[in-house]
């Protein structure tokens, strides 16, 4: 079943008193268990697409599917419960609320979904045990590394038990080690958990190890399934991310 699917989606910015297209008619889809990477210059709408996979936007035309049904008819109530319980986002700048343990940083979007404090910490523990870092769920982003904070981002997302994580260039600010350790935890989590991934990047470490890559470049969407391809070309003609 397809988690996320993309039909003749647009997306159109207005720059001043320029009509900037971003996404033109794209097709593409994500099924549980995928593991696929975005590439492309910068500009060329990774992070559009991204934004538009995890409900953070919305199209200009088209229609996007999540688990089958159309985003377009959700009600506000609904899309949010749809990205707490639905995607899981990793951002290259952590976004970790400095004051905040990493326990109670991986725990904060929970109380969205109405938990429990006991089972907030339960699943916020888990979590971080899931990453590795149980043993610092008392410390502050300040006393972490650059790896153990963008594992507390991972283990935030994992905490809402996501079916697809979104990840914009996860290992942009990571030296070799952490990258590929984190390249290794996103693996274990795919193969293991069946968490379907989707990120944005340009690191020939990640792309070594990912089972399928698509190419934003020159308007055209490449490295589709064959399933997926289609007749009218995606057009990112003037995008930006």
């Amino acid at each position: 079943m397809n988690i996320i699917e993309f039909v003749s989606v647009s997306k159109h910015y207005r720059m001043g008193e320029v009509n900037v297209t971003a996404l033109d008619k794209v097709n593409f889809s994500v099924a549980e268990g995928d593991f696929v990477a975005i590439t492309g210059p910068s500009g060329s709408g990774k992070s559009t697409m991204l934004n538009l996979m995890g409900c953070l936007d919305i199209p200009s035309a088209g229609e996007i599917l999540v688990l089958g049904k159309s985003v377009a008819s959700m009600s506000e109530s609904e899309l949010d419960s749809l990205r707490s319980r639905t995607f899981g986002m990793i951002f290259q700048s952590f976004n970790l609320v400095p004051v905040l343990t990493a326990q109670e940083n991986v725990g904060l979007p929970l109380h969205l979904q109405q938990l429990s404090r006991g089972e907030i910490r339960q699943r916020a523990m888990a979590a971080l045990q899931a990453v590795g870092l149980e043993r610092f769920a008392g410390f502050k982003p300040d006393q972490l590394s650059g790896g153990q904070r963008q594992r507390v981002a991972i283990a935030r997302a994992l905490a809402c038990r996501p079916k697809l994580m979104l990840a914009d260039e996860p290992t942009a600010s990571l030296d070799t080690e952490n990258a590929m350790a984190l390249v290794d935890l996103m693996k274990k989590l795919n193969t293991e958990q069946g968490v379907s991934f989707v990120f944005s990047t340009h690191d020939e470490r990640l792309l070594q190890h990912v089972n399928q890559v698509v190419e934003l470049h020159d308007g055209i969407l490449t490295g589709l399934p064959a399933a997926q391809k289609v007749a009218a070309p995606l057009s990112l003609m003037g995008a930006r991310q």
